[in-house]
């Protein structure tokens, strides 16, 4: 039956992720190999521990305390031993190893770590003993240090019974809510799944484009006009008439005056246009589904988040069409086709578009356009040298004639012909330079900026989560739920036979990892199992880890004699689904690993998702429910004669 009220849905329908490329860092906090020395076994095995990962945490610390016996060793050991799991669950050596714990425990010495193996042991004693007889233990509880009363509550959770399970219980909520929040979670979370930067690289400007052609016309028709006019000069000295020599050193003057002018406007008009037609031009479209089109999409992500106050959304994508594009197609140019992927690169896009807002506030997003103004000096003196030449050397050439008529003609036309050649060719390969000159520039001045905005982007990254510190939240999330779902059932932990949970990734979740971690999740599906003796409550959440809020509830309560089946089916991709089917034919179907383990080198297939559905809490939640599609409510008497029988078996040594 379901509660009045509450809509009740197959948990099936939001179950699904998409598939979306995940963010792997590059710590190597879970790598191990076999040849790792006990020290460094034990250690990687409280990560994995920390990370809410018992399984390979057991096996490790396991391995290490062979030859590497310390007290606190032998702390972490016992909390592998217990943690994420009941005492049903222990293999019948694990069990002998619990019960046989105080003779392989060498202790010495007196710390921190001896006093928290000693409360563990007490608190192993006193599961199912009266409230009166776990008072002193709970007491030494408060009193003991930090971190191992903090670690003793975050594992110990499943393992106890009866009235000591309420107290840690109380404990460990109160501190789950005070640390659920806590240490700028907000603030942080974020940061885990942002990959690291790609450091940023220099746009390379195209090199000056001047054929061999356009040199050798340069350089032929500079010779015959050097030529022509010095045989101009020379009829004008046979004319013997000074004025006309004036006339012909004031055109060269003009010649010489006019010639660096000309090419210093033509550059900034031909320089202006193209920068006109880069921030201003029509927006292209790249090619969908390659790089360039997933650069267009964060490029045009940013520039519509970073918005200028006051300004139109839809003004603004027009203003900066132009800048996109250029944006876009550097980034083709100078990260496309290398394995690089988009998100990598997401610092850089956001650093430009926030410094396009930062110009447009400023009033320089068009700076260019008075940068490359043309200074009236340049103008005036290209302007009176060109009217001198024409002048002055006209005037020359003219008068010339009629001292040698013919060959006086052919030189004047040989001198225009290979004056308009020669400066035609010598300000395409001028322009062409100082293009380059300046292209260089501008790469080497954005390159600079880039490189400053890195180190900031670094140091604010600075602080990136420890994938410890996400289990952590996580765990205090799973702990608030469960609080909510006491409370909206009206039971206490003690009343509860047995709780399960699954964690699983909403739908296109964006996702990160450590290499060789489980995958952590922006948004998750979190299912609680609470197991009673009338039956199973079951409440299904989305949690919006960044912010730690629970949203879109069911729940659905069912009779034990209900559950059918209960399996999980794996794909040939390694895709995990958890399948829970009622007698009526509904069925609870969650997809728990997608199976995109996106390998890194050095990590082995299924390594990943063996130890992402370890921390999502899959191994525990079987165990139980498996056990009810087997035995039904027998399960639930069995499971109370069972826990009698074996935590009496698990103290025979005390």
């Amino acid at each position: 039956m379901t509660d009045p009220g509450h809509r009740v849905e197959n948990a099936a329908t939001d179950s699904t992720i998409g598939v979306q490329a995940g963010t792997v860092h590059g710590d190597v906090i879970y790598m191990t190999s076999p040849q790792d020395p006990p020290e460094k076994k034990f250690r990687d095995g409280v990560s994995f521990l920390k990370g809410r990962m018992p399984g390979p945490a057991r096996r490790l610390i396991n391995e290490a305390r062979v030859d590497y016996a310390t007290n606190e060793v032998f702390f972490y050991w016992l909390l592998a031993m217990v943690s994420g799991r009941t005492r049903h669950e222990l293999t019948k050596e694990e069990a002998a190893q619990l019960r046989d714990r105080r003779t392989i425990m060498r202790l010495s010495g007196d710390d921190p770590w001896r006093d928290g193996v000693r409360i563990i042991d007490r608190l192993l004693e006193s599961a199912g003993k009266a409230e009166e007889d776990i008072r002193i233990v709970v007491k030494d509880l408060d009193a003991l240090r930090e971190p191992q009363r903090s670690l003793i509550l975050d594992h110990l959770e499943l393992y106890l019974d009866g009235p000591i399970e309420d107290h840690l219980w109380h404990l460990a909520l109160t501190k789950a809510k005070n640390e659920q929040m806590a240490h700028d979670r907000k603030d942080r979370i974020w940061k885990f799944f942002h990959p690291a930067p790609k450091k940023p690289e220099p746009w390379v400007p195209k090199p000056p484009d001047t054929p061999v052609a356009t040199r050798a016309q340069a350089l032929t028709a500079t010779v015959l006009h050097v030529m022509a006019a010095a045989y101009l000069g020379y009829l004008i000295l046979q004319s013997g008439r000074v004025l006309l020599v004036l006339a012909y050193v004031l055109g060269i003057g003009g010649a010489y005056v006019s010639a660096p002018n000309v090419a210093d406007w033509r550059f900034r008009v031909v320089r202006r246009r193209a920068k006109d037609w880069e921030y201003l031009g029509p927006r292209s479209e790249a090619n969908p589904g390659s790089f360039a089109k997933k650069a267009e999409n964060r490029i045009d992500h940013y520039f519509a988040r970073y918005l200028p106050p006051g300004v139109d959304r839809d003004n603004w994508m027009a203003h900066t069409a132009g800048i996109r594009r250029g944006l876009r197609d550097e980034i083709a140019a100078v990260y496309g086709g290398r394995g690089i992927g988009v998100e990598r690169l997401a610092w850089l896009i956001r650093h430009r578009a926030t410094q396009a807002n930062a110009r447009h506030r400023r009033g320089t997003l068009r700076s260019y356009r008075e940068e490359l103004a043309t200074p009236g000096r340049t103008k005036a003196l290209a302007i009176l040298g060109l009217l001198t030449l024409a002048g002055g050397g006209g005037w020359a050439a003219v008068n010339a004639v009629p001292v040698e008529p013919l060959p006086a003609i052919g030189t004047i036309l040989l001198l225009l012909v290979s004056g308009w050649i020669g400066s035609r060719a010598w300000l395409h390969i001028i322009l062409e330079r100082r293009r380059h000159a300046a292209d260089e520039l501008e790469s080497d001045e954005t390159y600079k900026d880039d490189l400053a905005a890195l180190d900031r982007w670094r140091a604010r990254m600075a602080d990136k989560p420890r994938d410890e510190e996400m289990a952590g939240w996580l765990d205090c999330d799973r702990k608030a739920l469960l609080d909510e779902a006491l409370r909206h059932y009206r039971l206490t932990m003690s009343h509860v036979i047995a709780h399960a949970f699954i964690e699983a990734p909403a739908r296109s979740s964006a996702h990160a990892r450590l290499q060789g971690g489980p995958w952590r999740y922006k948004k998750y599906q979190l299912l609680v199992f609470l197991i009673t003796q009338e039956g199973v409550r079951q409440v299904t959440v989305k949690l919006d880890f960044m912010n730690g809020t629970f949203h879109d509830r069911q729940r659905l309560n069912y009779r034990f004699e209900t559950v059918a089946a209960v399996r999980v089916s794996q794909s040939d991709n390694d895709e995990r689904v958890f399948q829970l089917s009622l007698v009526n034919g509904e069925e609870i179907s969650v997809e728990v690993s997608s199976g995109m383990e996106e390998l890194q080198q050095g990590e082995v297939p299924g390594a990943v998702s063996k130890v992402s559905l370890d921390a999502a809490g899959l191994p525990h939640t079987l165990h139980v429910l498996e056990g009810i599609a087997a035995e039904g409510k027998r399960w639930v008497e069995q499971q109370e004669l069972r826990t009698g029988n074996l935590t009496a078996a698990l103290n025979d040594a005390e």
